[in-house]
């Protein structure tokens, strides 16, 4: 369990470790809303949107600040803590399904 306040430097840290062909979930307290996060590639992260909307971006690091910021506060409003998972390696199909606890 992160805060939201503290959530967007915390997830940056983790992406820029984070290595190819692996993915983090960002999940709300009753795990109903979640933004999965997959690297793709060197510069590019795979983000799949699940809860409020449903939509999946490609973006680079770069943007990932901008689009994490409003993601949070899209799925994740009223929220004061948030569920980080590391799902580990995973192909394209497997991030999408939910996480067994």
């Amino acid at each position: 369990m992160i805060d939201k306040a503290t959530a967007i430097p915390a997830i940056m840290n983790k992406l820029k470790k984070l290595p190819v062909g692996h993915a983090i979930d960002l999940r709300t307290y009753k795990r109903n809303r979640s933004v999965v996060i997959a690297r793709v590639a060197d510069d590019e992260f795979d983000v799949v949107e699940k809860g409020f909307h449903e939509e999946r971006f490609l973006v680079p690091l770069s943007r990932m600040k901008k689009l994490l910021k409003s993601l949070l506060k899209k799925e994740f409003p009223r929220s004061t803590k948030m569920r980080l998972y590391d799902l580990g390696e995973s192909d394209a199909d497997v991030h999408i399904q939910r996480k067994k606890i």
